[in-house]
C-alpha cells in the first residue's frame, strides 16, 4: 500500500508550491562533522573511468559506482525513477513542477578510488554509510541488495528535501523521515517507500527493530524531550529515529499534524511548532509509544494497534460492564481507578484468536499451547495509565503505564498506588490482530475500600 496523504489546507498547499517553484539555497545533510560552506564537483569522466568507476543514466538519477554490475545499476535507476512521484506525493509537491528534477550520486566499493578520480571532495566531512550535498550523495556498497536500495533511497529523500523544500529540519525530522521512505518493497518500478516490513526476510540486515529492541532491553527508552534532541550518530540512533517516525506518521490521531509540519521544516523554531501542533496530546504520546516500543515488531498493525487514549471517571457504585474487541490492541474502560481500592474484574465471552487452520478459540483465560511476550495467547490484559495531573512518583511510574500489561485473565482483582485510567486487551502479537474475531464482556465492580 502506497503511502497516503491528507490534502492541505490551501495556504499550506500554497506554501510549498511557492517553496518548489522558487530557488532553493544551498544546504548539506550530514551525520557527522560540520558540513562545507560551498561544494563545487567537477567530474573528470576519463578519470573516473581509468580508476574502475562507470558512469550509468537514468531520469532522476546519474549513478557514478565501482559495483561493476550493469543488472544491479539498472534496478536502481528504476527504483529512483518510481521514488520520485511517491517523495512529491508525500511532501506535496507537484511533481509538473520540476519535470527535469535530477541528481548524482555515488556508490562505492572503494572510497579511495572515488577520492582519486575527484568524486569524493576532500571538503565533506566523514560519515558512516552516507552523505548528501543537495543534489549529490554518496553511500557505500551494503551486505545486503535491500539495504543498498534502502541506503540510496535514504540519501535520495534527503536530496529531494533540500533541492525541494529547501531543508531537511532538524536531525531527528530529517533522519526519521529517510529511514521511514526508505524502508520499501519491492524494487524497480515496482517499489513502493514508506513501508513498514512484515518479517525480517523483506529487508535483509536492516536490523532496526533489533536495535531498538536491544536498546529497550538495556533500560533505553526515550520520550519525545529525548527523541526532539536526537542526533543520531549510529544505527542505533537512526532505528529510534524510524520508529518514532513510523508511530507519528501512521498514527490515526496524529498523522495529519504531523505531515502538516512538512511547510516548515526550514524553519529554525521546527520542534517548538511541533510541540505546539501536539501540545494537548503529549503526555497521551508518551505513553502510548512506551508501549508502541516496547512491543514493535514486524508486520505491526499500526491501525489497530493505535490507542484512542480517554481518561476515564470513578466508577459507580452499580460497577460498570465493558465490550471489549477482540481485535484491537489497548481500550480505554472509561473507568478511573482510585489509589486504596481494590477492584474486581470478571470477564466472559469465546472467541478467535487465531484463523488457524484449524481456528483456535478462546476464553480470557488464553490459550497455554502459545505464548506471546510471556504470557498465554488471548490472554486478558489490563494497564493502568496515570491521571496526567497527578502521575505520581517515578518509581510508580515505572510500574505503570501501556507498557507493563497486568494479567486479569477470567478474572482479577486489580490496585493502584495512583489515580489512574483501567485499559484493556487480549493478549497477542501487534502484527496478528486481524484475524481475531469475538468481543469480551468485562464486569467491573464496585470499589472496595482498602483498609
Amino acid at each position: 500500500m502506497r503511502p497516503t496523504t491528507p490534502l492541505l489546507p490551501l495556504a499550506t498547499f500554497l506554501f510549498v508550491l511557492a517553496n518548489a517553484l522558487s530557488p532553493q539555497p544551498v544546504r548539506a545533510q550530514g551525520r557527522a562533522g560540520q558540513p562545507p560552506k560551498r561544494l563545487v564537483v567537477e567530474v573528470d569522466e576519463d578519470a573516473a573511468r581509468a580508476a574502475g568507476i562507470r558512469r550509468h543514466e537514468g531520469q532522476r538519477l546519474t549513478l557514478y559506482t565501482d559495483l561493476g554490475d550493469d543488472t544491479a545499476c539498472e534496478s536502481l535507476l528504476a527504483t529512483f525513477d518510481a521514488a520520485y512521484p511517491q517523495w512529491c506525493r508525500y511532501f506535496h509537491v507537484p511533481v509538473e513542477t520540476s519535470p527535469t528534477w535530477h541528481v548524482t550520486g555515488c556508490l562505492m566499493l572503494d572510497r579511495e578510488r572515488f577520492r582519486r578520480a575527484g568524486l569524493l571532495p576532500a571538503e565533506l566531512p566523514e560519515f558512516l554509510h552516507g552523505y548528501t550535498y543537495n543534489d549529490r550523495f554518496w553511500f557505500d556498497e551494503q551486505p545486503s541488495e535491500y539495504y543498498r536500495r534502502h541506503l540510496m533511497l535514504h540519501e535520495g529523500t534527503h536530496s529531494f528535501m533540500l533541492t525541494r523544500l529547501g531543508s531537511t529540519g532538524p536531525a531527528w525530522y530529517a533522519e526519521g523521515i529517510a529511514e521511514r521512505l526508505g524502508t520499501h518493497r519491492g524494487g524497480g518500478t515496482e517499489v513502493e517507500l514508506g513501508y513498514f516490513p512484515r518479517s525480517r526476510d523483506e529487508v535483509p540486515m536492516l536490523g532496526r527493530i533489533k536495535l531498538v529492541r536491544d536498546d529497550i532491553q538495556s533500560g533505553r527508552l526515550p520520550q519525545t524531550e529525548q527523541l526532539l534532541n536526537l542526533s543520531p550518530r549510529d544505527n542505533s540512533g537512526y532505528a529510534w529515529a524510524w520508529a518514532w517516525a513510523c508511530y507519528l506518521d501512521s498514527h490515526p490521531r496524529y498523522r495529519e499534524r504531523f505531515r502538516a509540519l512538512i511547510p516548515r521544516v526550514g524553519e529554525k523554531d521546527f520542534n517548538d511548532r511541533f510541540v505546539a501542533a501536539f501540545r494537548d496530546d503529549l503526555d497521551d504520546i508518551d505513553l502510548e509509544w512506551a508501549s508502541f516500543a516496547t512491543e514493535l515488531d514486524y508486520g505491526r498493525d499500526l491501525a489497530r494497534t493505535a490507542v484512542d487514549m480517554a481518561t476515564g471517571k470513578p466508577l459507580a457504585e452499580a460497577g460498570k460492564v465493558v465490550t471489549l474487541a477482540t481485535d484491537r490492541g489497548w481500550q480505554s474502560t472509561g473507568v478511573q481507578l482510585e489509589p486504596g481500592s481494590t477492584y474486581a474484574l470478571r470477564a466472559k465471552g469465546r472467541y478467535q484468536i487465531s484463523a488457524g487452520p484449524p481456528v483456535w478459540w478462546c476464553e480470557s483465560g488464553g490459550v497455554t499451547i502459545r505464548y506471546h511476550r510471556g504470557a498465554p495467547l488471548g490472554m486478558l490484559q489490563g494497564a493502568i495509565v496515570p491521571d496526567p495531573v497527578n502521575p505520581g512518583s517515578s518509581e510508580q511510574m515505572n510500574q505503570l503505564g501501556l507498557d507493563h500489561p497486568i494479567p486479569i485473565g477470567l478474572g482479577a482483582t486489580v490496585t493502584t498506588p495512583v489515580v489512574g485510567t483501567l485499559y484493556l486487551r487480549v493478549n497477542d502479537s501487534p502484527a496478528e490482530l486481524s484475524d481475531n474475531v469475538g468481543t469480551i464482556e468485562v464486569e467491573i465492580r464496585s470499589k472496595v475500600k482498602v483498609r
